[in-house]
């Protein structure tokens, strides 16, 4: 029923002042002297879903030993390092880290097409982030 209101919704939402955010803006500090942040600031945008289905990831909830800000904006900003693209699974939606390591596997209740793009502006570790994102399925690009 939820999924139905927020289709409806997206679909006649139309008029410039219900226009949306489609990226989530990050940044992340460390709780702990022992827990390095590996990224201190990355956005990350969802492609071939509705708008909508960011809103679940991009929430200031969190449990972590990191602490993470989350905001949403309309687009992520160009000045980045290095990218990371991967397959959009039910998971990434809570969990933007979470990707499919089979890249020809199709997730469930997914359009084909879904993907998740994470952008990488001020990275500690680039090159974990990099082993990251190669491990969970996903094609890392650098600037």
């Amino acid at each position: 029923m939820k999924t139905r209101l927020l289709l409806l919704i997206a679909t006649f939402c139309i008029i410039p002042t219900c226009v949306m955010a489609q990226g989530c803006d990050v940044q992340t500090r460390s709780s702990s002297a022992s827990v390095p942040a590996v990224e201190t600031h990355s956005c990350y945008e969802y492609d071939g879903v509705p708008v909508d289905a960011i809103n679940w990831s991009c929430s200031n909830e969190t449990r972590e030993t990191l602490n993470a800000t989350k905001k949403k904006v309309e687009r992520c900003d160009d000045h980045y390092q290095a990218t990371c693209t991967a397959r959009l699974t039910q998971e990434s939606l809570a969990n933007p880290h979470s990707t499919s390591k089979d890249k020809n596997a199709k997730p469930l209740n997914m359009p084909d097409n879904a993907k998740i793009t994470t952008y990488y502006y001020d990275a500690q570790h680039l090159e974990q982030a990099k082993i990251d994102c190669e491990n969970s399925g996903g094609n890392w690009k650098a600037k």
